[in-house]
């Protein structure tokens, strides 16, 4: 698998999308028919290397522990906001941001609106079985969906020969678009790493969003994904996996973006 370094705060792709910045991350002010049409547009020019990080408040503190993942996020096409604190803090930056970005809603929206169009879509990630769970519910929900492969890697580093092998898969599948379910850092760094090495227009690393369209975990309620309380309904229904990432990080999130807030410290 091939090494990759990236500067800490790198500039950001061109984009025509409006950006403001929370603990160093750059983030879009972008909702989820702006970030379709993009897709679309990255399919038609059919360049390689295109990526979206599905970000929230987990991704912006990882991102404040690891300069190197710092730069991966800052080299992503677009940082879409999911997760309503991002979204807060881009409508207290002047953008005017009505909803989140969720990753399995912005999934289920781009099949839904393009299934006819017949963009070329593969499902990388999950447990054993899911993706293909996926694919087959996908299919049932959205007859003109074109899947062209699925891939659930195992829960440890691919060897060289592995990862080689699944480029070969991804590129002979001749996608236009990877779903990639993994969780974070892992998605994004999968994404980085490979985008000029698949001959696909577009990665977009979706997390969770596997299991949630397979039923493998509960989704909270709307009124609780929208209103910023999906952290305590997953938190009540994982609190093993999950207990740092929403008590722990989430108090860093906190605290650090009020500093922030406050111009009482800057975040590169």
């Amino acid at each position: 698998m091939e090494h990759f370094e990236v500067a800490a705060v790198p500039g950001l792709p061109e984009t025509n999308a409006e950006t403001y910045r929370v603990l160093g991350v750059g983030v879009h002010a972008v909702q989820i028919p702006g970030v379709v049409l993009d897709i679309e547009k990255w399919i038609r020019e059919r360049q390689r290397g295109h990526f979206i990080a599905v970000t929230g408040m987990h991704g912006v503190v990882e991102a404040r522990h690891d300069p190197e993942f710092r730069g991966v996020l800052n080299r992503a096409d677009l940082v879409v906001p999911d997760g309503m604190p991002l979204v807060w803090l881009g409508r207290i930056r002047g953008h005017a941001l009505k909803r989140r970005v969720y990753g399995p809603e912005l999934m289920e929206s781009f099949c839904k609106q393009t299934s006819a169009k017949g963009y070329r879509h593969f499902f990388y990630g999950g447990a054993p079985g899911v993706a293909d769970e996926l694919a087959t519910r996908f299919a049932a929900r959205f007859p003109e969906l074109t899947t062209v492969g699925t891939y659930c890697p195992p829960f440890r580093a691919l060897t060289e020969k592995e990862d080689m092998e699944v480029i070969a898969i991804i590129n002979r599948s001749r996608a236009d678009i990877v779903w990639v379910g993994l969780s974070t850092p892992k998605q994004e760094r999968w994404m980085f790493e490979h985008r000029e090495r698949l001959e696909v227009p577009v990665l977009v690393g979706v997390g969770a969003a596997f299991d949630f369209h397979t039923k493998r975990i509960a989704q909270a309620p709307e009124w609780m994904r929208e209103n910023g309380f999906e952290w305590l309904f997953r938190l009540l229904h994982e609190p093993r996996r999950l207990w740092k990432r929403y008590l722990v990080y989430g108090s860093e999130f906190a605290f650090c973006a009020a500093l922030e807030l406050a111009g009482l410290k800057k975040f590169d």
